[in-house]
């Protein structure tokens, strides 16, 4: 399956709509219904799967959130408008923005 050949975008009004009507957000009847095959076949053919190797789960390891501190931040209109427009979890983006600046100026610093 190629990435983002299935993904359709709703506008909220849309999905209060899908929401009153019962309908979900995922198929999971179609996904019952695969044989084991099928879903190897489809892990094998994911193109962000493929290069994986068999045992990649064993040196993962449990990343537990830190905790966020309550902030009271001043920032430029402009910036939270652009911000919000990309879609929920505007907050989360502006931290993983700064993250990335300390990080980079970090590093900085190292070389």
């Amino acid at each position: 399956m190629e990435k983002g050949r299935n993904i359709r975008k709703f506008s909220a009004a849309e999905l209060e709509a899908r929401r009153a009507r019962g309908e979900g957000g995922s198929d999971l009847a179609r996904v019952r219904a695969k044989s084991a095959e099928d879903l190897e076949r489809d892990i094998a053919d994911d193109p962000d799967f493929r290069n994986e190797a068999e045992d990649w789960y064993k040196a993962a390891e449990a990343v537990m959130p830190t905790p966020k501190k309550l902030l009271s931040l001043r920032l430029d209109d402009d910036i939270i408008d652009w911000f919000k427009q990309q879609g929920p979890g505007y907050q989360t983006r502006i931290n993983a923005v700064l993250r990335a600046f300390v990080r980079q100026q970090a590093e900085k610093k190292r070389a």
